[in-house]
């Protein structure tokens, strides 16, 4: 057969040439949209994707000479090379693999979508238990994508496989390496892996609470799952559509549920948080949404307003029929009126903080419309939160829905007649719609400041002093161990042992702190990294969604949204997007590159790799590679067989990651279930006892369970059960007090005197708890006595007296002082007869024999 070169150096047949000419333009166009990104990579066409090719040809004559090798001179991806097989044909496989690639895409969008929407139906993740179902589903279906993956990687036979250079010697597990760490985010799960390896280290070593640690391990694997899926989906065909579309109903539905809720439409239990104190709510109720936390609620309702806001400014910015303008603009109104209900300061500061910076970033001519979108909607939606400020969050269903309907409406009209005004002829225009929209901004931001923040600042700011003591003893208490932490929910066990003040708080209330108690300056690096770098490439190639990463960033170090693993999913979710609009961009900029193909002789041991490879990737491709030389060296051999052991490894590690994941993730779902059945349960019941056990051997690392199944078990066992549940929570005072309450029972003083004494130091603040221990330590002085152990019982005593008078001491130092008392600690009602008792105990030779000694229990 005879071959002639054709222009752009392409060898073809005589007999095919026209044809061939148009299979080549279908078949390059297509591998570059074929995958989610701007161009396929040249090599992966030649390592086993294409499997089927041997059995579909256009044509006999429409062939390719099967020994020449096509070479792919491109400036934005040089060096790769495309290759067929004896029949030179690939149109039926680039075809099948894009109804393939796209039915990933839906795959995964879906799935992201669903696990997002999870997050803002289960209190935005705050609790473990509402963590353990989305774990699940992520690690479950993850685990099914790579086991399918890996069956689908399938090793070539001899027949399919390519007389090409690079496509000799590659193995199946180093196909899946490259696969894997190809999409441009796939590095980002690097931080949350990060965390999640801190936790897990200090739930091996021992923490202040072995549960804690182990649940935010398992809250860090799902973070890391959940930006797996987001970087495979942002490298996606239309991978920003799908990212777009998950915020908009995610956004949506925080926002439609609270107002609803609001409006008597949507029975939504504890989205309105009551309360009668000025300080915290001056309309006395508080929207909570789906997260039944104000401050939290305003925050993401913050992020997702400020995200609409810029949107609907590029929309704004030229002329547009009215119905896109109006779809623009719709959600901005109840955003913002979610967002002003929820009436959390920290949000509007952090909301209107980013509000200004996005005014800054926008171009001279971009920033007037971004006021004419904001002012209608924050004008109607400043109205619509007086009217229901009013009724306390509890208007009657029909005037509610009037209200909402007609600032909706107003919200809509007003727009519009803005943008009609600034899109005019008239010369005056631009600044009267500028001017009507400072104006309407302007008032809307007065209303606001009247209708809550005055009223509230004048009832007190006791909130942000008790916030300036948290984080002061926080500070204090990080010190102890700056660099590494203390695990897992270390405030939440360890607050009450060092609060100076009697202050309620199981929440630091600052994002950064909490992460420096549980991990001390290595998780502030990686967090602070992580956010960095994403924050980075928001910058670049996604600056409409810098002001929402900024409301994470800012009122995250405010309050502790950052305890509520939606917020995470979040800001997950808003790095993926910038790095899919990335992606698009770079399609958009290489589609109309021209590509050049010449002719390459295939040679046995040729090496052909592309320089957008990571070294890590061109290492284990270099050590698969046979060499020209034969490899007879000790040295050569060990980097082969180190370059392999790291594939398995990586494979390995993968799998034991999710597969474990999803058994402990299993067990502690079981647990959970098996403990609300037997609370569930009359207490002492034997079904109770059956519940329990099967809750503890699933979970021995919860102190709930060890403490309510200790109390069905005889005296020996129980302590037994509690004293090895301290070597997991050495930090939980409950466990001391039940302690103290058994060896009182036993008649052992001394030693119930020192389980309350830690009990005290652990949360001296808790008048029950003292009252308690008092009460025990007079059981136990008298069961001494009557034992005949005389003095024992009256050291036993003695104990007490001193307990007692701490304890009155601490009473009155917080009556007499000026600070606030959020705990309404004072000297409890029995507790100055406990203590007159333990007197006469302490000083008698024979004990009161009253009958007051054993009813009075607090």
């Amino acid at each position: 057969m005879k071959n002639r070169t054709m222009d752009k150096g392409v060898v073809r047949d005589r007999r095919g040439y026209a044809a061939n000419e148009v299979i080549v333009k279908q078949a390059f166009e297509r591998s570059h949209h074929a995958n989610g990104t701007e161009s396929v990579d040249n090599k992966d066409l030649c390592n086993g994707d294409i499997r089927d090719s041997g059995d579909s040809t256009y044509n006999r004559e429409h062939t390719y000479n099967k020994r020449d090798t096509y070479k792919k001179d491109d400036k934005n991806n040089p060096n790769g090379a495309i290759q067929t097989d004896a029949s030179g044909s690939f149109s039926w496989t680039l075809r099948s693999e894009r109804i393939l690639g796209s039915g990933c895409t839906v795959g995964l969008g879906i799935l992201s979508i669903v696990l997002l929407f999870a997050g803002c139906l289960s209190r935005g993740l705050y609790y473990s238990a509402d963590m353990y179902p989305v774990l699940l589903i992520a690690a479950g279906s993850i685990l099914i994508m790579f086991l399918f993956f890996l069956v689908g990687i399938r090793p070539q036979k001899a027949s399919e496989r390519i007389p090409m250079s690079l496509g000799q010697g590659r193995g199946r597990l180093q196909r899946i390496v490259e696969k894997i760490f190809r999409f441009p985010g796939m590095w980002r799960v690097l931080w949350p892996l990060g965390m999640m390896t801190c936790f897990g280290l200090h739930a091996w070593v021992g923490s202040v609470s072995k549960q804690g640690s182990m649940d935010e391990m398992l809250r860090w694997s799902l973070l890391a799952m959940f930006t797996l899926l987001t970087a495979i989906l942002a490298a996606r065909t239309n991978g920003a559509r799908w990212l777009a579309c998950g915020w908009q109903m995610a956004g949506g539905l925080l926002v439609l549920s609270g107002i609803f809720a609001v409006c008597g439409i949507l029975p939504l239990p504890f989205g309105v948080m009551r309360t009668a104190d000025p300080e915290i709510s001056s309309a006395g109720a508080r929207l909570g949404g789906l997260l039944q936390y104000p401050n939290a609620y305003g925050a993401v309702v913050g992020m997702y307003a400020l995200e609409r806001l810029t949107a609907a400014a590029r929309v704004i910015a030229r002329p547009v029929p009215a119905g896109r303008l109006i779809a623009a603009v719709l959600p901005l109104m109840p955003a913002q009126a979610a967002l002003l209900l929820s009436e959390s300061r920290g949000a509007w500061l952090a909301t209107g903080c980013a509000a200004v910076a996005a005014y800054a970033l926008q171009r001279r001519g971009a920033r007037l419309p971004l006021l004419l979108a904001m002012a209608a909607p924050l004008a109607c939606a400043a109205w619509l939160y007086r009217q229901l400020a009013a009724a306390q969050l509890a208007p009657a269903p029909v005037p509610g829905l009037l209200a909402l309907a007609g600032a909706w409406a107003a919200a809509l009209l007003g727009t519009l007649l803005l943008c009609r005004l600034w899109h005019s002829g008239a010369a005056k225009a631009p600044r009267a719609a500028a001017l009507t929209a400072i104006v309407l901004a302007g008032a809307a931001a007065a209303l606001m400041a009247v209708a809550s923040t005055a009223d509230r600042l004048a009832a007190g700011v006791g909130t942000g002093v008790s916030r300036l003591q948290m984080w002061r003893d926080a500070l204090q208490l990080w010190t102890e161990a700056a660099w590494l932490g203390h695990g897992g929910d270390t405030w939440r066990n360890m607050f009450r042992a060092i609060q100076s003040s009697p202050y309620v708080g199981g929440e630091v209330h600052n994002g950064l702190l909490d992460l420096a108690l549980d991990t001390g300056m290595i998780g502030i690096v990686l967090v602070a990294g992580w956010f960095l770098l994403t924050l980075r490439s928001i910058f670049y190639f996604a600056p409409q969604l810098m002001p929402s990463m900024l409301v994470f960033g800012l009122h995250g170090v405010m309050d502790f949204d950052w305890s509520f693993t939606l917020f995470w999913m979040l800001f997950i979710w808003l790095g993926a997007w910038a790095v899919a609009l990335k992606t698009e961009t770079e399609g958009v900029q290489r589609s109309g590159v021209t590509v050049k193909y010449t002719l390459i002789r295939s040679k046995s041991g040729s090496k052909l790799r592309s320089k957008s490879r990571s070294l890590f990737l061109r290492y284990l491709s270099t050590q698969s590679h046979p060499s020209v030389v034969p490899m007879r060296s000790f040295f050569h051999i060990f980097q082969r067989v180190t370059a392999r052991l790291i594939r398995v490894s990586i494979v390995m590690i993968i799998l034991f990651w999710i597969g474990g994941t999803v058994w402990l993730t299993s067990r502690y779902a079981v647990a959970e279930v098996q403990y609300r059945q037997a609370m569930s349960e009359p207490d002492g019941t034997p079904a109770q006892k059956v519940h329990l056990m099967a809750a503890l051997q699933s979970n021995p690392n919860r102190p709930d369970i060890v403490i309510s199944l200790a109390r069905t078990l005889p005296g020996r066992e129980a302590e037994s059960l509690l004293l090895n549940s301290l070597s997991h929570s050495p930090m939980h005072l409950q466990i001391y007090i039940e302690l103290g309450r058994l060896v009182a029972q036993f008649g052992e003083g001394q030693q119930a005197g020192e389980y309350f004494e830690q009990a005290i130091a652990l949360n001296r603040y808790d008048g029950i708890g003292q009252s308690t221990a008092l009460y025990w330590m007079e059981q136990a002085a008298r069961r001494e006595w009557k034992a005949g152990f005389t003095d024992r019982a009256r050291q036993t005593a003695a104990a007490g007296v001193q307990m007692y008078e701490q304890y009155q001491l601490l009473a009155e130092e917080v009556e007499a002082g000026n600070v606030r008392n959020d705990r309404r600690f004072v000297l409890e009602e029995h507790a100055p007869g406990y203590g007159e008792n333990l007197r006469r105990l302490a000083s008698a030779f024979s004990p009161p024999f009253t009958s007051e000694l054993t009813k009075r229990s607090p």
